[in-house]
């Protein structure tokens, strides 16, 4: 059986990799803007995707009003995955990584990142 999921894992296009992590990636995003700051909630930032040349493509910002260990685990996930793709099919970026927040702010219970 384990032969099966190597051989069905195997046949996946390009496409279809890039598919299932474009749909990981539009859940972390909802789960991360459900999320609301307030007196009792903190913001929170964490390194989101995997550039090819290192580093992350982004930092998705979050309140502690969710799951956070279920939404760093799918985090840390979705890098791993899209470093594994970047290495699969030879994907190429540039290499600037972007700058963290230098601080978030919660405003209207949204938590935004300063620049």
């Amino acid at each position: 059986m384990a032969t099966q999921c190597d051989e069905d894992q195997a046949s996946f296009t390009q496409v279809d990799e890039q598919n299932e992590l474009l749909l990981l990636k539009k859940e972390i995003e909802t789960l991360a803007n459900r999320s609301v700051c307030n007196e009792s909630t903190a913001c929170k930032y964490i390194g989101f995707g995997s550039k090819p040349c290192g580093g992350p493509w982004e930092y998705l910002v979050y309140s502690t009003s969710t799951d956070t260990q279920y939404l760093e685990a799918l985090v840390a996930d979705y890098n791993e995955q899209e470093k594994t793709f970047n290495t699969k099919w030879g994907v190429i970026s540039d290499c600037a990584i972007p700058n963290p927040p230098a601080s978030l702010k919660c405003e209207n219970n949204i938590c935004i990142a300063i620049y």
